[in-house]
């Protein structure tokens, strides 16, 4: 590939990279965050994001390797795509861990808000309310972040494919060098095996044509001079 198609490359892995981090420091803010949930609820969706614009650079690395002309550079290529694709799958368990402790932290947050609020019967009743709207709340975004999780499964399962395929590539490319190789040698030892035989061919004839002169000599020897 030409000199100037190594800059869309390497401008693809600075951006990998980028959002990389960038998914990396938001799993952290996720991590640490104290509530509410409509906070966290924000925080998914920009990590959604992110994760979205580092999917497509992903595939457009693996797409630019595919084009490559060099067979090396595109192996090359190949790999450092699927140790990006691993990586992603890693932030996204992480992202998983982390939503499930800000869960878990938000909750007995709110427990121990609901325990302190009942020092009166008027107080009793709003808690009853808060903690059914709270629960409410807590269903509604358990269920959001159960079908987020269902569609990262399923992302996970397109990307772990993508990966075999990508392999399955590999190995018939693999196979295809060695039938060529074989190939190869075969017309090698043919063309060795024909050049003898026209090596042998060539002396064959030079002793007929010898042989026959010798011939016609000793017969125009006898015709024109029987005397000797």
């Amino acid at each position: 590939m030409a000199a100037a198609a190594c800059v869309p490359v390497r401008v693809c892995h600075q951006e990998i990279v980028k959002f990389d981090l960038e998914i990396k420091a938001a799993v952290q803010d996720i991590r640490d965050c104290p509530g509410p949930l409509s906070a966290l609820t924000e925080l998914n969706a920009a990590v959604k994001e992110k994760f979205r614009h580092l999917r497509g650079r992903i595939q457009e690395l693996e797409q630019m390797a595919k084009e490559q002309d060099k067979e090396s550079e595109k192996q090359a290529l190949l790999r450092e795509v699927e140790n990006h694709k691993k990586q992603m799958l890693s932030n996204q368990a992480a992202w998983r861990k982390a939503n499930l402790a800000c869960k878990i932290a938000i909750d007995n947050s709110q427990k121990d808000q609901l325990l302190q609020g009942r020092d009166s019967l008027r107080q009793r009743k709003t808690t009853k309310e808060s903690l059914a709207e709270s629960a409410s709340n807590i269903t509604e975004s358990l269920m959001g972040i159960s079908r987020m999780m269902s569609q990262q499964v399923q992302q996970s399962e397109e990307t772990v494919q993508t990966l075999a395929n990508s392999s399955r590539t590999i190995l018939e490319a693999n196979e295809e060098f060695k039938s060529m190789s074989g190939t190869i040698q075969l017309g090698r030892k043919l063309i060795t095996k024909y050049n003898r035989r026209e090596l042998t061919d060539k002396m064959l004839i030079f002793l007929a044509l010898a042989l026959f002169l010798a011939t016609v000599l000793y017969i125009l020897k006898k015709r024109l001079f029987p005397f000797l």
